[in-house]
């Protein structure tokens, strides 16, 4: 529904002329209609929009403000790295969100640079841009955005990265011509001017935050600012919003994993947003943000009923090697025994011997590799992680 109240400004379109690559390759029906005009996107400026809401979208993302608030300061509290589990399980579900799936222990083994899932390798890049969010985002301007965006391709990458798209790009439709497109978004000589009144709304003081957040997210997919990697970076400006704000201040709440309880109506919520609906968006962030706080509950629970679990398996002192290895095993549940010493601080023997005592208790077992090459893995971790994950799209509206 379009919200009569709020008048919130609809995108408009322009005709650009389109010149068919000859070299492309498609269909007849495709290759004839790959030319002459088609219609972009012309977003409206919402740099001094006003935000007027409807009162049930105001008190719910009051309401999901008040859960990611208590959430963050609980979680937060607790010794466990807590901040890099939810990281990574955030990181993890955004990008499912673009259909890059990947086991936990794929994401583990990537990290240590063993993975031989190419989408495994692309969520650890979404952890660094998500990292860069966080880092970045007392200035979010320009330079953060495409940091931001750089930590998330430039590995793979490169040439995509470090400036504001040059090229149209669309959305569906096939690669041979916007024409069939299901959304076009602007042509590139607008992105400058309109990241600039982005920034400008990002940096108003006068919207509630959450909202401001999910308001923020739109306009930034509806710019599509870059070629590739939009979804990943425009959630990871969430985050960056969310922290600058103080709303969070340790964990990134996996707000992604709350959208995949029902990705085609965040799609949906979207394109509703540049009809001009600016409460749908907003409903859709706030209820994944309830659900990301529930489900990442469950997490803070597994995880330290697992750390508990070994508490009872192993009785070492709190100081020692053995103690601090488990610690780590949370956060990095796939080691080496020179990843472990060197987070450790301690020789490789050391840190051997730390290994050897949690396989013996049956915490490790064995992943890949053999002798000082041999790769540890601590299944329960990977375990809840693949859970979390589970319970998101099981959870599917």
């Amino acid at each position: 529904m379009v919200n009569d109240v709020t008048s919130w400004p609809a995108i408009s379109f322009e005709s650009r002329s389109w010149a068919r690559n000859e070299a492309a390759v498609g269909s007849r029906r495709q290759l004839r209609r790959a030319s002459g005009d088609y219609h972009a996107a012309i977003p409206a400026r919402i740099g001094r929009a006003s935000v007027v809401l409807e009162p049930e979208t105001l008190a719910a993302a009051d309401a999901a403000s008040h859960a990611l608030a208590r959430f963050d300061a609980e979680a937060g509290a607790v010794i466990a790295p807590f901040p890099a589990i939810l990281l990574r399980a955030e990181s993890s579900s955004s990008s499912e969100v673009e259909n890059l799936t990947a086991g936990a222990k794929q994401v583990a083994l990537a990290e240590i640079g063993a993975a031989r899932s190419e989408n495994a390798r692309l969520v650890v890049a979404n952890t660094r841009a998500m990292d860069a969010a966080i880092a970045l985002s007392t200035d979010l301007d320009e330079d953060a955005l495409i940091a931001m965006h750089a930590a998330l391709l430039g590995e793979t990458a490169p040439h995509f990265v470090g400036q504001w798209r040059q090229e149209q790009v669309w959305i569906g439709g096939g690669a041979v011509s916007p024409h069939d497109a299901d959304f076009v978004p602007p042509h590139h000589e607008r992105v400058p001017e309109l990241m600039h009144d982005l920034l400008d709304f990002v940096d108003r003081t006068d919207v509630p935050l959450l909202a401001q957040a999910a308001i923020a997210h739109a306009q930034f997919e509806t710019i599509h600012p870059f070629p590739d990697g939009n979804g990943r970076t425009g959630r990871a400006l969430i985050h960056a919003m969310l922290h600058r704000g103080g709303l969070t201040r340790n964990l990134t709440v996996p707000v992604s994993a709350g959208l995949l309880r029902s990705p085609h109506a965040y799609f949906e919520a979207l394109s509703d947003y540049r009809d001009g609906d600016v409460d749908a968006i907003v409903h859709a962030i706030t209820y994944a943000s309830f659900a990301a706080v529930s489900n990442g509950t469950r997490l803070v629970a597994d995880i330290n009923d697992i750390r508990d679990g070994w508490n009872e398996l192993v009785r070492a002192r709190t100081d020692s090697s053995v103690h601090r290895l488990m610690d780590l095993l949370l956060e990095r549940p796939v080691i080496r025994v020179a990843t472990a010493a060197r987070f450790l601080e301690v020789s490789e023997v050391a840190a051997g011997t730390a290994i050897n005592r949690l396989a013996d208790s049956g915490i490790l077992t064995k992943a890949a590799g053999e002798n000082r090459y041999r790769i540890w893995q601590a299944s329960e971790v990977l375990d809840a992680l693949d859970e979390f994950a589970a319970r998101a799209r099981r959870d599917r509206l």
